[in-house]
């Protein structure tokens, strides 16, 4: 997941579906709903009309309407049936690395759980620890937006956090940097990465 392949078709996904709700759109509103600047959806917008998937129709007022094509409408089914069984492989594989991280906390006697990076490998780890006989008290994520996730606290600052056994790794956006940094306040043996970061 996360590959340059993946955000493209994700981002053509998103494309799809903005003008299959809606044909009397601006290229802003488009931007906007790809997360994007107004420059890449422009050319997101010009690819997806030259392979056929979108047609164009100038309306009063200098404005366009967009509409999907036939195979527009199967590019976007086949782009939402490939993401959702690429979310649905990537929550079974991050569940069995959860599993296996919290049957090591158990075998060591760690109970009391610290999970580094607000992400949806966070929430999965949440869902996971309350099927063993450990607690996650909450996340540590200085970059972190919201106070709460998944029902737990959210810390920005390690002087926050409570007492604690180990911690878990759960940014899957930047990993590598969020060990280097967690390396700093915490003994690397009270550091478990999850094995679908592939950083060991």
């Amino acid at each position: 997941m996360n590959t340059k392949t993946d955000k493209d078709d994700r981002l053509v996904l998103d494309l799809l579906e903005a003008v299959g709700k809606q044909n009397d759109v601006s290229q802003r509103y488009l931007a906007n709903q790809m997360g994007v600047a107004l420059g890449l959806a422009n050319s997101y917008l010009k690819r997806c009309i030259h392979k056929g998937w979108i047609k164009i129709n100038q309306a009063p007022a200098n404005r366009f309407l967009y509409y999907l094509t036939p195979t527009g409408f199967a590019e976007k089914s086949r782009l939402t049936a490939e993401y959702l069984t690429d979310s649905f492989q990537f929550y079974r594989r991050a569940g069995e690395s959860c599993a296996q991280l919290y049957a090591h906390c158990e075998n060591n006697g760690w109970r009391q759980v610290i999970l580094c990076g607000c992400s949806d490998l966070a929430e999965i780890a949440v869902l996971r620890a309350q099927e063993m006989s450990v607690e996650v008290l909450g996340i540590y994520d200085p970059g972190a937006s919201m106070t709460r996730l998944a029902g737990r606290p959210v810390w920005k600052k390690f002087s926050d956090l409570p007492r604690f056994d180990v911690c878990i790794l759960t940014d899957v956006a930047t990993p590598a940097r969020s060990l280097e940094q967690l390396v700093k306040q915490v003994d690397r043996e009270r550091i478990l990465v999850p094995d679908i970061l592939r950083l060991g």
